[in-house]
């Protein structure tokens, strides 16, 4: 969901660095083949990603849901020479989807698949990280900062994505609606931690981004 005007969001797009041509054709493919392609995160957060960890320059990287691996290698642009970016992602059958791009990048030799359920997988790594984005199921998110929380090194950044969920945050909660509620739980404790401080960005679906003290 786009929160600007079509045409001020086109002008921003259009006025912003434009994706890589390995990412042009992993977006395309896909839209092409893979169910709910618009969980991607697309030509214009993924430069937003891209900039951001090439601001922080990070030596360990975790992100928690790997999708069709667009977003990893926007983080991985960023990343120190003899830095590892571990993507975690439950659904196997886009395990060699994303591999196929990862071996065709600058940073296969950096990345490292984790195929699973985030929850068991993340206690595993002994790592520290400086740069963390969770894009995985709503109703963990919380449980996600827990864990990584202490995993984090000093100065270090995490991103959270879709923390607007469509502008349902400020709407009324239907009964049922879990991922709604998970998230405005979410934001609250991002406002609310003393170990961070947040800002919220209006980026696309609302991007996070988390500074750990």
């Amino acid at each position: 969901m786009n929160f600007l005007p079509e045409k001020i969001d086109d002008y921003v797009v259009n006025h912003s660095q434009k994706e890589p041509e390995l990412l042009q054709q992993l977006n395309k493919e896909t839209w092409q083949k893979v169910l709910n392609p618009r969980m991607l995160s697309g030509g214009y957060q993924g430069r937003i990603l891209a900039m951001i960890s090439k601001l922080i320059q990070p030596k360990t990287i975790l992100e928690i849901g790997t999708y069709t691996g667009y977003s990893a290698l926007c983080l991985a642009e960023g990343i120190q020479k003899n830095g590892t970016l571990f993507t975690i992602d439950k659904n196997e059958e886009l395990e060699d989807f994303a591999k196929k791009y990862f071996d065709q990048s600058a940073y296969n030799a950096q990345i490292k698949q984790l195929v699973g359920n985030a929850l068991d997988i993340i206690p595993t790594l002994n790592e520290k990280f400086d740069l963390v984005f969770i894009d995985a199921d709503k109703s963990n998110y919380t449980t996600y900062f827990k864990m990584i929380i202490g995993k984090m090194n000093s100065g270090g950044v995490i991103l959270s994505d879709n923390v607007l969920w469509s502008g349902k945050v400020v709407e009324k909660i239907e009964p049922n609606d879990k991922d709604t509620q998970a998230l405005l739980e979410y934001n609250e404790l991002l406002n609310n931690d003393d170990r961070i401080e947040t800002i919220l960005l209006p980026i696309r679906d609302g991007l996070s981004i988390s500074r750990v003290k």
